[in-house]
């Protein structure tokens, strides 16, 4: 595959589920990744691994998306744009928080304000600081994986289906703001029953049989941060 040729994306959650197969998709396109997550020898773990399968060499930084404020967000953006030459081409947001499903007279305040930090004000303070690099790529998109229960609300989902709710309100006004900028789009995948980590912390009980691979979804990533994407923004898609 060579879909992402000479594209530099930034992949947050890049340690592990799907942010860890997203990266190695991207690499084996031909993206040059940057990998982004808080735990350093899960990432550099994945860094190896890419940088021993001849794909085009990754830049791997660790950075806390749960305490990160305004000025942390803005030298992350600066020293990868140091890092990659002022060149991004899109962003996949792949951090997740999730404690556990439970009654709302069990969850705590605290819950719902670490799953709204990672779940939706991260993407937005991550995008909105590496904006200034996007704007001049020729063909940038930004993804946000969503989950069903952000339009679908349930009971037991809370404080992740209700941090996951915003992340789709915040990608349509994304999506809308940018409409006069022809080479930027904003869209959500929802994987769906997915076999990863936190699929199999949310649904216990299901059989690894009625998930699907990360191989099956794979090519839909590809295909949104590819330009054969150009002119689709503001989307909610399941996969």
């Amino acid at each position: 595959m060579s879909q992402l040729q000479n594209k530099t994306i930034l992949i947050t959650g890049a340690s592990q589920g799907i942010g860890e197969q997203v990266a190695k998709t991207y690499a084996a396109a031909g993206a040059t990744v940057v990998l982004v997550a808080r735990h350093q020898k899960k990432l550099e773990k994945v860094y190896d691994e890419i940088a021993a399968s001849g794909s085009p060499e990754p830049f791997a930084i660790c950075f806390d998306l749960l305490t990160a404020e305004e000025a942390e967000f803005d030298r992350f953006a600066a020293t990868i744009a140091e890092a990659t030459g002022n060149k991004l081409d899109g962003i996949v947001h792949c951090a997740s928080y999730f404690y556990a499903l439970s009654p709302l007279d069990f969850q705590t305040v605290a819950e719902w304000v670490n799953q709204y930090r990672i779940n939706t004000v991260a993407p937005m303070g991550l995008t909105r600081a590496f904006l200034p690099l996007l704007k001049e790529s020729p063909d940038a998109s930004v993804i946000f994986v969503g989950e069903s229960h952000g339009e679908d609300p349930r009971a037991y989902w809370g404080g992740f289906g209700a941090s996951k709710a915003a992340l789709n309100y915040l990608c349509k006004v994304a999506a809308d703001e940018w409409e006069r900028f022809p080479n930027l789009r904003a869209n959500v995948l929802v994987p769906g029953a997915v076999n990863s980590p936190q699929r199999m912390k949310t649904h216990p009980g299901e059989a690894r049989a009625e998930r699907k691979n990360y191989e099956d979804i794979m090519p839909e990533f590809v295909w949104w941060s590819s330009e054969a994407s150009k002119g689709r923004s503001g989307e909610i898609v399941y996969l």
